[in-house]
């Protein structure tokens, strides 16, 4: 642990921490190996952007649905229990993508519905788990280094499976890759076995929640920033990953696109993590913003594989200045909003819906731009307009106050939610 200790900065750790980066650290891996060639497997079966489109917005949509349903039984059941539960179904997708394999194209709405089901289930109970192990004083670490645990997947991931799937025949690669995938979400799974279980009860507050943007500008401040957030993500997620194969009809060049973006992510996650102090939170992420915007004009003026791959580098810096900041500040939002205590999963199930409704929108939108305009002129177009959703992210926050004197009483708070389980029951997920 020592060694640790002087690589972290003198952090302190725990075992649930440790072990909640590890089960993200197999999450990261299992999707960088397959994430982006699920969408390439898909392309290659239907050649149109539209299926993508629908096959994404089932995603977007189930994912939102089933954030209600885990925030629920996150209150009523375990917060554990439904981290597997999101293992579980992303495990399953896996699994029917194996069984039907060249009849996928056939299969879009329900490979997506089950995907989201999984992330929602997810990302609920991770976010939740997070904000519940870490501390105001270790959430920048925790989000940094798992950051730098996602990038090291992103380098051995898609490089990895570019290989495997250029080497052999046909589908097989694919098939070979996705097993991979399912023998490491059956890894996390057992890997949540380890985790303190964290029972809760207590009231589910969702409505309350939603309206409480009423009274707390920092709040409301932040869902919209999320909203904002999906509005890139939406689409972005799946469509620079097409440009790649579309630009080389090649999966190695998808996978050196990956390990190129990863690599750097890898340095820039670790100097994040260790620069971005709270005193100059809001000027990374307006850099991070600018930063990510401006680089989509690479693409945009020319469709060229080097140009991609200088994207690549480009939000590989942009993505940590901007998301490490602002995972924090979210946190921190919650940690000081009424009633954090008890509704922490009705927090987090609030921001996650403005998140998802984000991206329901992009996908909506992109939908109509592929199968009613003209493509080619009207689609550089709307990636532009979307593409600015993480700048719009510091318009948000640069109005939040934080003041440091709430700093004391908020740590005091989270010592003694960990301390005492009885002031965890009935409390509050990406």
């Amino acid at each position: 642990m020592p060694k640790l200790q002087k690589l972290i900065g003198g952090v302190e750790m725990n075992k649930d921490l440790l072990l909640l980066l590890t089960i993200g650290g197999l999450y990261s891996l299992s999707i960088a190996l397959s994430n982006s060639f699920v969408n390439v497997f898909l392309w290659k079966q239907t050649g149109d952007f539209a299926d993508l489109g629908m096959y994404n917005l089932a995603i977007a949509v189930m994912q939102p649905l089933t954030f209600i349903l885990a925030g629920r039984w996150a209150k009523k059941v375990d917060r554990v229990i439904v981290l597997r539960l999101g293992v579980m179904f992303l495990a399953l997708f896996y699994i029917l993508v194996l069984v039907i394999g060249d009849q996928a194209n056939r299969y879009l709405i329900l490979m997506g519905v089950l995907l989201g089901i999984g992330y929602g289930f997810y990302w609920l109970a991770f976010n939740v788990l997070t904000f519940e192990i870490t501390e105001p004083e270790t959430r920048d670490f925790f989000n940094g280094f798992l950051g730098i645990l996602t990038s090291a997947a992103g380098m051995i991931g898609p490089i990895a499976a570019g290989l495997v799937i250029s080497f052999l025949a046909g589908n097989s690669g694919y098939r070979v890759v996705f097993t991979i995938s399912l023998i490491l979400f059956a890894c996390a799974v057992a890997m949540s076995l380890l985790l303190k279980r964290r029972p809760s009860h207590g009231q589910y507050l969702i409505r309350e929640i939603f309206l409480e943007r009423r009274n707390n500008q920092n709040w409301k401040l932040i869902t919209g920033a999320h909203f904002f957030q999906g509005l890139r993500e939406g689409t972005f997620i799946f469509v620079i990953g097409v440009f790649v194969f579309i630009a080389t009809g090649s999966e190695l060049a998808l996978g050196t696109f990956g390990m190129v973006n990863s690599a750097v992510a890898f340095i820039a996650y670790y100097a994040a993590s260790r620069i971005i102090t709270k005193k100059i939170r809001k000027r990374a992420i307006l850099y991070g913003g600018l930063l990510l915007y401006s680089s989509l004009f690479l693409i945009l003026i020319k469709l060229t594989y080097q140009n991609l791959l200088l994207y690549a580098v480009c939000i590989a810096i942009a993505y940590p200045m901007l998301l490490v900041p602002y995972a924090s500040i979210t946190y921190d939002v919650i940690g000081r909003a009424w009633n954090a205590a008890k509704a922490r999963v009705e927090y987090m199930v609030v921001k996650e819906l403005f998140l998802n409704a984000g991206r329901v929108v992009s996908i909506l939108g992109f939908i109509i731009v592929v199968t009613k305009m003209n493509m080619e002129t009207a689609l550089p177009v709307f990636l532009a307009v979307i593409g600015a959703g993480h700048t719009v992210i510091y318009l948000f926050v640069r109005k939040m106050e934080l003041p440091d004197h709430v700093q004391a009483n908020l740590e005091e708070n989270s010592h003694t939610l960990q301390a005492d389980p009885s002031l965890k029951d009935g409390e509050n997920g990406t």
